[in-house]
Order: C-alpha cells, then structure tokens, then sequence
C-alpha cells in the first residue's frame, strides 16, 4: 500500500509538471492591435493597387487601420464637402482637388501630384475592333464610358473622342457608367463592345485588350493629386500615409497595376 501512494505521489508530480509545460506553452502571444483608423477616399482605378499597399502598410504601421473609400473621384469629392469621414484624399482629376481646395477643405501644402496614367480603348478579347474609328462603324454596337461629370477618366475620354472628330458621331452608342471600373466590367461581361479606360484598368483583365491607346495630346494630362483633408482628425498619421505613398516600395506597387510614377 505504501509503494502504491509512494507511485500515485509521483505519477501525481509528473502530471503537474507536464500540465504546468503545456501551460507556458500555450501563452498567448502578444500582438499590436490597431489604434488609429485612417479614412482613404481614393478614386476607383487605384482598387487593385490599394489592396495591396494596405498589407504593406500594415507591415510597417501595425497600430493602423485603413479604411478605404474608393468610388468616382467627382462621387468622393461631394462626400467630403458634405463632411464624410475622409483623413486623405487621392483624385483621378485635377478638377476635383481644385474645387475641395478652392472650398477650403484639403490642407494646401499637403496637395501634391501622386501619379499618372494612360487612356486606353478596350475592347473583349475575339471582338474586330483595332483603332478608335471602327468606333463608328458597325462593329460597335455600345460604347461605354465614365460619366464625364463625375468620371475624370470620361472627362478624359470626351476630350479625346471629342479630338478625334468622333465624339458626335457614337452619341446614340453610349453607355455611361458611374466609375472607370464599372466599364471595364460592362466590357468584360460584352454588355458593351468597347469602352474607355486608364490602362492600370486593364492589368489582370483576362476578358479584354487593349485596342488602342488615345494620342497623348488628344486630352488633358492625366494627374492624380493627393491631400490630407483639412477635417481630419489624425493629421500627423495621414501624413505618415501620405509619405508612404511617394517612397519607393509604393513606387514599385503602382508601377505594377499600371501608373506612372511622377
């Protein structure tokens, strides 16, 4: 009997040592939670790319969140006039920043021009469209753009259709859409024959090609200016981002979705 307690005391002993091991290692580790929330209004081409410097970001900034809020660059415009949460703001045109500026809602010396893009037609991948002109032809039933109002990259684009002499012509084939990405999914899904866009739209596009790019001097330079809203609460962090996003490891994302650097 005395050897059996004597067994149990032990067997008793090495049971609390191994729980108390399995204990330690169970130790949750620590990690740093997210304390401040950045509101990133940015204009829609910019989706792809954005996702990506998110995680990049995160990398370097663990205690901050980004909450994006990418739409038309004319939609995201009214929304910080109306005072909608936005620490920074990324425009497709510079129409947009100049009318928040003139209202006095962006902080001046933050305003800087980001990037640039190109303005490309597309067309889906068998369609017998190759230059802007077989625009007017049978070969295009629709034709999709930006609305022009709120859309830089249809502003753009009727600038350019408008040079071409073709502007007039294709009026009764238009389709408008309420951002660039938007008409690169009319064209993907064929609900339009052709449609115009930035070429950074078109990374990735397994749907479509790129018919031709619109002559350079067709419209106005394509600019993305970006500003820390004057509203801001976390100006000091949104210039944090703001840095971020002219250094070399953005530099090198943007080049990858299809911008130019400037």
């Amino acid at each position: 009997m005395k050897k059996n307690r004597i067994l149990i005391a032990l067997l008793l002993g090495m049971l609390l040592i191994i729980g108390g091991c399995a204990a330690q290692d169970k130790t949750p580790q620590t990690s740093v939670q997210p304390t401040i929330e950045l509101n990133i209004s940015a204009a829609a081409s910019l989706t792809d790319a954005a996702k990506e410097l998110e995680q990049l970001y995160k990398e370097e900034h663990p205690e901050v969140k980004l909450v994006y809020n990418l739409a038309a660059s004319g939609t995201l415009q009214k929304q910080i006039e109306e005072g909608a949460p936005a620490d920074v703001f990324i425009s497709a045109g510079k129409k947009q920043m100049d009318a928040l500026q003139e209202g006095g809602f962006i902080v001046n010396d933050s305003r800087q021009n980001l990037l640039g893009n190109e303005l490309v037609l597309i067309v889906p991948k068998d369609s017998k469209i190759e230059t802007f002109d077989d625009l007017v032809t049978d070969k295009a039933a629709k034709i999709s753009i930006g609305t022009p109002e709120t859309v830089p990259a249809g502003k753009y684009a009727q600038e350019a259709l408008t040079n071409l002499n073709l502007w007039e012509p294709i009026q009764p084939k238009l389709v408008m859409a309420k951002d660039v990405r938007q008409v690169l999914t009319y064209v993907e899904s064929e609900n339009v024959d052709a449609g115009l866009v930035y070429r950074s739209d078109t990374i990735g596009s397994e749907k479509t090609r790129i018919a031709a790019a619109a002559p350079a001097d067709s419209h106005s330079p394509i600019v993305y200016p970006m500003a820390i809203v004057a509203a801001s609460q976390q100006q000091e962090a949104a210039q944090e981002f703001v840095t971020f996003l002219t250094g070399e490891k953005a530099k090198i994302v943007f080049e990858k979705y299809g911008f130019k650097n400037l």
